[in-house]
């Protein structure tokens, strides 16, 4: 993907887009880090920003770009005098002409790499190809077009497949004087070990949840406090998460999960087959993946509660629920059905299974296992 290109519509015009977006919460730790790699000379060629889905690793990637092309690095060196200023972060005004064109997408020394757009199926591929890394190594061959630094960031390098993987390989073999290359990385154990070795390690952790709390109150004032605060804990430290959850009706697809599971053993067959219609819409695809990303995270947190003597609560009374349904099987049981339906919604996936019936199906899973 070239340089300066976004992952469609909504990433070009949301303002909270990580190009876009010019704050940074909870992660000081982190922009600590690189800002003392710049300064003590120790700034390697590629970084590997690792962690969970959605808590601020794109945005951290951007900010260092715009400080590094707009001379942060420069301005953090030796004076005249011998002295050294301190940069105490990274942030650069959002009005600044280098992030006025990271912002616009059109920045000559800054190349971002995402999942490309699939022509013949119409819509976002599901990995990055080897096409679109190659770029990588065309681009660090130009001279710098404003005389610093050359940043390529790879959004998220967990998304490549096998053969692009290793075109990136070749790139860290033998980078370039004068680039940085940042990998944000959701799942840094499926990447290569050899790529893995050649990338310094910057781990960033979840969100404290008042502080996911905070953001979202601040992105949808629309929410309750109660609200937002169920949301913060279903989304586990993810502000991304919690803000796909509150976009795609994630309260009241939980709260009628839960509402379903609370009558287990017996189900209520016109509750569910209400809930498997409104998923199985064509245009409800976004449903279907948060029910089914919302139901296995439920039976993981019921999993480890009882195998640990307490359940991590989402909304109030979700505990005695988990202890009840707990109690109708053994553990080894319940593993096994949480087991069976992530293999189901993965085979889902795999081969285009009729929505309507893999939540039909799950839910007679779960009603079995609970007999």
């Amino acid at each position: 993907m070239a340089a300066g290109e976004g992952r469609g519509d909504e990433a070009e015009i949301d303002p909270r887009a990580p190009r876009r977006n010019p704050d940074l919460f909870g992660h000081a730790v982190a922009e600590a880090g690189l800002l003392h790699a710049v300064t003590s000379g120790r700034l390697p060629h590629a970084i590997i920003l690792g962690g969970p889905r959605g808590i601020g690793k794109a945005t951290l990637a951007f900010r260092f770009a715009r400080w590094l092309l707009s001379g942060g690095a420069e301005d953090a060196g030796p004076s005249l005098f011998g002295d050294v200023t301190a940069p105490t972060d990274l942030k650069v005004d959002p009005q600044h002409p280098v992030a006025r064109r990271i912002s616009a997408g059109g920045h000559a020394d800054l190349l971002t790499v995402e999942r490309g757009y699939d022509p013949k199926r119409k819509k976002m591929r599901g990995e990055i190809v080897v096409d679109d890394v190659r770029e990588v190594s065309n681009f660090l061959r130009l001279t710098s077009a404003e005389g610093g630094w050359r940043v390529v960031i790879i959004d998220s390098a967990d998304e490549m497949n096998r053969n692009a993987a290793n075109a990136l390989l070749k790139v860290l073999e033998e980078p370039p004087k004068g680039a940085l290359l940042l990998l944000v990385c959701h799942a840094p154990g499926r990447l290569l070990p050899t790529i893995r070795s050649r990338c310094r390690k910057v781990n960033l952790l979840p969100l404290a949840a008042d502080e996911v709390v905070r953001l979202l109150l601040d992105h949808r004032p629309e929410l309750s406090a109660e609200d937002a605060l169920i949301l913060a804990r279903m989304a586990d430290g993810s502000i991304g998460r919690a803000l796909e959850l509150a976009d795609a009706e994630g309260l009241v697809l939980y709260r009628e999960m839960v509402g379903l599971l609370d009558s287990l053993p017996r189900l209520d067959g016109v509750r569910l087959h209400r809930l498997a219609d409104a998923v199985a819409r064509g245009e409800a695809e976004d449903l279907y993946r948060t029910l089914t990303d919302l139901l296995v995270d439920f039976l993981a947190r019921m999993v480890a509660g009882s195998a640990e003597g307490a359940s991590r609560e989402v909304m109030p009374g979700e505990g005695a629920l988990m202890r009840r349904l707990g109690g109708l099987g053994r553990l080894d049981q319940w593993v096994e059905v949480w087991e069976n339906l992530r293999a189901l919604f993965g085979r889902a996936d795999a081969v285009n299974l009729d929505r309507k019936q893999v939540v039909l199906d799950a839910f007679f899973t779960l009603g079995a296992a609970a007999r």
